[in-house]
């Protein structure tokens, strides 16, 4: 009796070990990559409970395996800059690869309803900043709808019309009162300050010193669309990378350039070296770009007020109508841009020289400025490793890999410690695992048919959730969860 009771406590502790070496998921035989530690060589993934327990060249056994031989398995990428946060962009994104979308350049008007309206409705991971845009337009008497219905829900509309509230300066107490804004905006979850200067013309180097000074106090970075574009001075790009460096030296607040490319169009290289140079002399300057020649925007915006071609050094017809190919003439240029609604234009202001040569550049990270009406929402990720990769060779897959997710999730990291378990395929990091051919990986989307989605994803996880099975995303799947900053913690969405 003895031995028998000793032999069903043995078949009880086998049982034991067995049940804890089974992990939900597994990713079998992959080329593993860790833009972090360097790894690259063929592993076994384990993955239980949203995060990855287990990396192995010994076989691990999972209620689910996905067979990745011949594939590369790497961290998600996360997004910095998207502005399409509806489920339609979610679901191109999650095809691109991306396992994070955040709207960090500007930052929806409302953070708290923003989370609210995502929670439980997301395939991948949010988040946004608090919109010094939306702060000054309250501020000014002009406010900004904070939900969007239709098509587009979960997209909120970020941009003013071009107005007082764009183009007229701050007094004290309306400076005031839009950092009192921005402080609740940070209390309810925001992740940063997003600013957009081009966008507020009307703001003083003082007011933008000041929503710097916020972001100190606050311990957060501020991400920014500079003041302006082109090489006539005043307003040059060299001028406004200058401002924004100067007002992060003056205050210690981290800055981010976005989109390097559309901003600083034929001056990109010496912008860079800009950046080079600050960061060279102590300061947290970083910056993105995306593989596209052509920007996009609010014709309606502040953007192209007075003297806006002159400054880009492009003229109407560089502007095209993305929803039927229109190039502008001044006729319909003025009724556009004296229209109440908003219209989106393809901006044309840059060439594929300069382009290829920022994307590899070490200091570049890659986001997407994502919106449905431009095939940069689409085809970003699978784009760089499709152009700059596999065709050019001009930037490595470990580099490619990093600059879409360990130099993002490590930006992040000046605003949630919880961005320190991302960008990583480690054991103890969050599940975000996309699984890519990268024989095929490759863009569909155009200018035509901005919404094509990309090839070549064969498998991407989101919280340790399948979210795209054997290249097709998986339907009634919303694993996405908010990433938050220091103002709010996890617990307190939603109630």
């Amino acid at each position: 009796m003895r031995k028998l009771i000793l032999w069903f406590c043995f078949l009880g502790f086998l049982t034991t070990i067995v049940t804890a070496q089974q992990y939900d998921l597994v990713i079998e035989g992959g080329r593993t990559i860790d833009p972090e530690t360097g790894l690259d060589g063929v592993r076994n993934v384990g993955i239980r409970d949203g995060k990855i327990v287990r990396i192995s060249q010994e076989a691990l056994n999972g209620r689910r395996v996905v067979r990745a031989r011949g594939l590369v398995v790497a961290p998600g990428f996360i997004d910095l800059h998207q502005h399409g946060q509806d489920l339609a962009s979610q679901r191109v994104k999650a095809l691109d690869g991306v396992t994070a979308a955040l709207e960090l350049e500007i930052g929806a008007p409302d953070v708290a309803q923003f989370l609210k309206s995502k929670e439980g409705h997301s395939l991948i991971h949010y988040g946004t900043s608090a919109s010094h845009v939306a702060a000054r337009a309250a501020v000014f008497g002009a406010p900004l709808p904070a939900e969007v219905v239709g098509d587009h829900s979960g997209s909120p509309e970020i941009l003013p019309k071009s107005g007082p509230a764009t183009d007229q300066p701050a007094t004290p107490e309306q400076i005031e009162a839009i950092q009192q804004r921005l402080r609740a905006e940070l209390d309810a979850g925001g992740l940063a300050i997003g600013m957009g200067i081009q966008y507020t013309p009307g703001a003083t180097r003082l007011e933008v010193i000041d929503m710097f000074r916020l972001a100190a106090e606050r311990g957060l970075p501020v991400y920014t669309h500079m003041r302006s574009a082109g090489r006539i001075e005043p307003g040059s790009s060299i001028e406004a990378v200058s401002e924004v460096i100067g007002a992060a030296a003056i205050t210690g607040a981290a800055l981010h350039i976005v989109h390097m490319n559309s901003t600083c169009l034929r001056d990109s290289l010496e912008c860079l070296s800009m950046i080079e140079g600050a960061r060279a002399r102590g300061l947290d300057v970083t910056t993105e770009a995306y593989p596209y020649i052509a920007g996009m925007t609010a014709v309606n915006s502040a953007v192209f007020n007075t003297g806006w071609r002159e400054k880009l050094g492009i003229d109407y017809g560089d502007l095209v109508l993305p929803d039927t190919g229109e190039h502008l003439t001044k006729e319909r240029f003025d009724e556009l841009h004296n229209s109440s609604t908003t219209h989106w234009v393809l901006i044309f202001g840059n060439t594929q020289e300069i382009v290829d040569k920022v994307i590899p550049h070490p200091l570049v990270m890659i986001a997407s400025d994502g919106i449905d009406s431009h095939p940069r929402n689409a085809g970003t990720y699978s784009r760089v490793l499709a152009q700059y990769v596999r065709e050019k060779g001009t930037v490595t897959l470990m580099d490619a890999i990093r600059k879409m997710s360990f130099m993002p999730a490590e930006m992040l990291e000046r605003s949630t410690p919880a961005a320190r378990q991302k960008g990583r395929l480690q054991e103890g990091a969050d599940a975000d695992v996309v699984v890519f051919d990268a024989a095929i990986i490759s863009d569909r989307s155009t200018f035509e048919k901005p919404m094509e989605p990309s090839v070549g994803v064969r498998c991407l996880v989101v919280g340790g959730t399948v979210v795209v099975d054997e290249g097709k995303i998986v339907p009634n799947v919303f694993p996405g969860k908010a990433l938050l900053g220091p103002g709010k913690a996890v617990s307190d969405i939603g109630h």
